[in-house]
């Protein structure tokens, strides 16, 4: 093993910036860099004309009015002006390239045959009746309607008091839906609330009703197959004398039943993993999302699953997961869910690649490709297997496309409805949310980890100067494990667990 000595230590000099793909227009400035500063890039030294914020693009190549500008490889957008090198490459001289619905054609599967290496990491999870796997062992109260959301809240500290020790916790997660819905809108709500109703981090469940409300109880009850509601209690609180007694008599039969289940040992098969990225930044793209990429491979290799989610996000990037669709059947279903996307924004008078918000562009991403081609790195090079629509859960290994919005919270819940067990939240920007399942916050710069070291869970950052990434996978997949074992997550810890439905319908 080689070391440098004291004079080589002293006189290296990090890089100024880190440029994706070789044939990138654009860099990504690691620091603040300032205006007549010379830099290296490649074996080439280029003189930056701008100050360029950390996180932002700087050109390193020419760019002439009209011609794509490229990152990762791929067209990010439109300059809209001659750029010339080492200028900054931000929304006054780049636009977006895309527009409405899309024509792609299939050219056979590029994907590879999943394998599942002998000795995989294991972690201690709960198998259930169904033979999925829980990472922890919780009651949860879930609610029909939001007129009865601060009941459940109720009962669910009361009940977390009295039964501390004898299960994980007991948790209410109220919403604001179940009534003044129609049709499909209410039809996916109802599969929403089933999907969570059956989840394995569940010990059991209590489902609670108002009576008069449109997410009837009954019909929702058909959403769960009869061999999985032997841990099911519900009631409406309409039809019962003292709700809250109910409440509690109820739950006290499912703590008798959860606190009999124990821990085993459980192969990374067993896992599904929910790939979530929000407030992004120029760096999300270049450390957190591939870190998770990586991490995702190791579990869908292992014969696990990992799912992916946010389709406005993937707009741009869509044919990357194109090309590693299982078959015909799993890139139409790709192309379905993509252009379905694309015509609820129509459809809704709205531009289709209106996504990065103001945090994401004042941490240097610029247009929506631009974010897509970072987000999507965190489904690694994985198979796609199967693409899900809102609210249905998912039945085979391998990576998983699911339906579901931008937004944190929707699309978080959507992830959990659907079978996660453990999310991989990345963010550069920093978020405290979390959700039924523990949300490992993954930062894509130091300085957040270090400022806000209560909501994260792990530096993404470490994996620029790391000399090996593995060694910084290997880090997250131990945390990851020891996680799924037991260990609160932040969101846990600081009681940072809700849910949101997404509404896609008129309101009575």
């Amino acid at each position: 093993m080689q070391t440098m000595s004291a004079a080589t230590v002293s006189s290296f000099v990090p890089p100024a910036v880190y440029r994706v793909a070789a044939d990138d227009d654009v860099a990504v400035a690691l620091r603040d860099l300032a205006a007549q500063e010379t830099i290296g890039v490649g074996d080439r030294s280029i003189l930056v004309t701008d100050p360029i914020p950390r996180g932002h693009k700087v050109a390193i190549r020419p760019v002439t009015a009209g011609q794509a500008v490229r990152k990762y490889g791929w067209p990010i957008g439109r300059a809209t002006a001659d750029i010339a090198v080492g200028a900054h490459v931000h929304s006054h001289n780049l636009e977006t390239l895309l527009s409405g619905t899309d024509q792609y054609e299939y050219a056979g599967s590029a994907a590879q045959n999943a394998s599942k290496p002998s000795g995989a990491a294991s972690f201690l999870g709960y198998r259930r009746a169904s033979g999925k796997v829980g990472t922890r062992n919780e009651i949860w109260i879930l609610c029909t309607v939001g007129c009865v959301g601060r009941t459940a809240e109720r009962i669910a500290r009361q009940a977390a008091q009295k039964y501390a020790g004898r299960v994980d916790n007991v948790v209410a997660f109220p919403h604001q839906f179940g009534c003044s819905q129609l049709g499909g809108d209410l039809d996916r709500t109802r599969r929403l609330i089933a999907g969570l109703a059956r989840h394995p981090n569940a010990g059991g469940v209590l489902i609670l009703g108002l009576g008069c409300e449109s997410n009837q109880l009954s019909k929702l009850l058909t959403e769960i197959p009869e061999a999985e509601r032997e841990r099911i209690r519900y009631f409406a609180a309409q039809a019962t004398e003292d709700e809250l007694e109910a409440g509690l008599q109820a739950v006290e039969e499912l703590v008798k039943l959860a606190e009999q289940d124990r821990r085993v040992p459980c192969g990374l098969d067993d896992l599904v993993v929910g790939l979530k990225c929000g407030g992004s930044d120029g760096f999300s793209g270049i450390t957190a999302n591939p870190l998770v990429g990586r991490i995702a491979d190791r579990v869908t290799e292992a014969g696990g699953t990992a799912v992916l989610t946010e389709i406005p996000e993937i707009f741009g990037a869509e044919r990357l997961l194109m090309e590693r669709a299982a078959d015909r059947d799993v890139f139409d279903g790709i192309v379905h869910v993509v252009n379905d996307f694309k015509e609820y924004f129509l459809r809704n008078n709205q531009p289709v690649h209106e996504n990065p918000s103001p945090g994401n562009k004042a941490g240097g991403i610029t247009t929506l490709e631009e974010k897509s081609l970072g987000a999507v790195q965190k489904g690694g090079h994985a198979t796609v297997t199967q693409v899900l629509r809102y609210g249905e859960r998912t039945t085979k290994p391998g990576l998983t496309l699911l339906e579901a919005p931008g937004n944190d919270g929707v699309s978080s819940t959507a992830l959990v409805a659907a079978g996660a067990t453990i999310l991989l939240f990345t963010t550069g920007r920093g978020t405290p949310l979390g959700f039924p399942v523990p949300t490992l916050k993954i930062s894509s710069n130091s300085p957040l980890a270090e400022r806000k070291a209560h909501w994260i869970d792990f530096d993404a950052g470490k994996a620029l100067t790391a000399a090996d990434p593995e060694t910084v996978t290997d880090e997250l997949l131990q945390l990851i494990i020891a996680t799924a074992s037991g260990q609160p997550a932040r969101n846990e810890l600081n009681e940072q667990r809700e849910i949101a439905i997404w509404k896609d319908g008129v309101t009575l």
